[in-house]
């Protein structure tokens, strides 16, 4: 063989050799040394959005006393408005939590950024509000957890342009320790308290003892979404929208049989959409329902039974988990196999955790199946248009995000899958 030949073989193989990806080795929980605070100082804030050009800012003091006020304006240290709003508090076994602000301030300008207070001193914060129009761009990431992998995950969330961040369950992973709910708000704090952080719960946010303690008090005491505001009787499911988006916040948790309350709900939540005024649907949970990963296979098989035909009946563009620690997007699917007019299920559930990767998948693939890969990272969905978004997912490569997923999606507001569903589909979310 001529050497120059052998060479250039040579250097084929090992150009294949090193393109191929080694994933990086976990990484330890993150620590967070005790220091001394001033107890009426604000800490672990966080925004998230309420009705219409209104915004919830929580947070949390160790005095009792701190009043529950956010003082915000449009420039630097200049506060023109000024809104009181309310506080909790729970125990937890031997924990009891600091006083827990929730104050919504608004109405705000779309697209603007604002300057605030909280508790009349401290710190000042600022947040920007979402645009009343498309474009808009969420990030999103679940079972975030307190790693060194979370902390590369926020890291490369913070370096995008994104609006909303969404979050389809297990945010803090404290398992009944509390001080891990403080320090998580802490970690997020940089990125929370400036854009909105729109989150259901996970497994991991349950927290209930038998007999002593109802689940997800913590949960649901610390991270208030827009529950009231979207007619639902619960904080572990609700609606939003923003920009020409409707978003659905499902329940895993939650009970979700036909006569359930949350059934009841998304029934009626559905039928309300309006396609015209929000040409995008999407759907968050935490367990997924199409998933090829070895991991909690069959856990989302009961809840897909029952909820599955009200969202296909409503055309739903996108469905995003979490729960398993790995990524995968599908193809548009219903019942089982690829369906034009179902929607697309991507499961985001590697943000960073502690219990590491589901590296174990089903083979063969199945057709529905389009990407899978389980690597800690983000997605970002930039909705361009009524009818057009692009679609990314990005890998923590080391500290370096690398785009590894990417693709154009459609809505089916102009699909014609609307008009080329039966009325017997339609009329299950008229049904009382």
């Amino acid at each position: 063989m001529e050497p120059k030949l052998i060479l250039i073989l040579i250097l084929v193989i090992s150009v294949s050799v090193t393109a191929d990806y080694v994933r990086p080795k976990p990484r330890k929980a993150l620590h967070f040394p005790w220091k001394p605070k001033t107890p009426s100082l604000p800490q672990q804030v966080h925004i998230s959005l309420s009705s219409e050009k209104h915004m919830r800012i929580t947070w949390i003091t160790d005095d009792e006393y701190a009043p529950s006020i956010v003082q915000y304006g449009t420039s630097p240290g200049k506060y023109t408005s000024i809104t009181l709003g309310g506080s909790t508090s729970y125990s937890y076994l031997f924990y009891s939590s600091g006083k827990i602000h929730h104050t919504v301030i608004g109405p705000l300008e779309h697209d603007t950024i604002y300057y605030y207070r909280c508790g009349g001193q401290g710190p000042e914060f600022q947040l920007k509000t979402p645009p009343a129009q498309f474009p808009i761009t969420f990030a999103v990431a679940a079972d975030l957890g307190q790693t060194g992998w979370t902390k590369s995950t926020l890291d490369h969330i913070d370096g995008c342009n994104y609006d909303v961040h969404l979050l389809p369950g297990d945010l803090s992973y404290a398992d009944y320790l509390q001080r891990r709910w403080d320090t998580f708000g802490e970690l997020v704090q940089p990125l929370a308290s400036a854009r909105p952080w729109m989150v259901t719960e996970g497994n991991h946010e349950q927290e209930n003892i038998p007999f002593f303690k109802d689940g997800f008090e913590s949960y649901n005491s610390r991270w208030t979404m827009p529950y009231q505001e979207s007619g639902s009787p619960s904080n572990l499911y609700y609606s939003f929208e923003v920009a020409g988006v409707h978003v659905v916040m499902l329940g895993s948790y939650a009970a979700y049989d036909l006569n359930s309350n949350q059934y009841s709900w998304l029934k009626t939540d559905l039928s309300r959409v309006d396609r015209k005024r929000t040409p995008w649907l999407l759907v968050l949970l935490h367990v997924p329902w199409y998933n090829s990963n070895k991991a909690h296979q069959g856990e989302g098989d009961r809840m897909m039974e029952t909820l599955e035909p009200l969202l296909y009946a409503a055309n739903v563009d996108l469905v995003f988990a979490g729960h398993v620690h790995a990524y995968e997007r599908s193809k548009r699917v219903y019942n089982g196999r690829s369906d034009p007019c179902g929607p697309i299920h991507i499961t985001i559930g590697d943000g960073g955790n502690r219990e590491g990767l589901a590296t174990r998948y089903n083979d063969p693939q199945p057709e529905w199946s389009v990407f899978r890969e389980a690597s800690f990272g983000h997605g970002e969905l930039k909705i361009v248009n009524s009818t057009h978004a692009f679609w990314s997912w990005h890998r923590n490569d080391d500290d370096e995000p690398v785009r590894s997923d990417e693709v154009w999606i459609t809505s089916l507001v102009g699909s014609g899958c609307h008009a080329g569903k039966g009325h017997g589909q339609r009329k299950i979310l008229m049904e009382p």
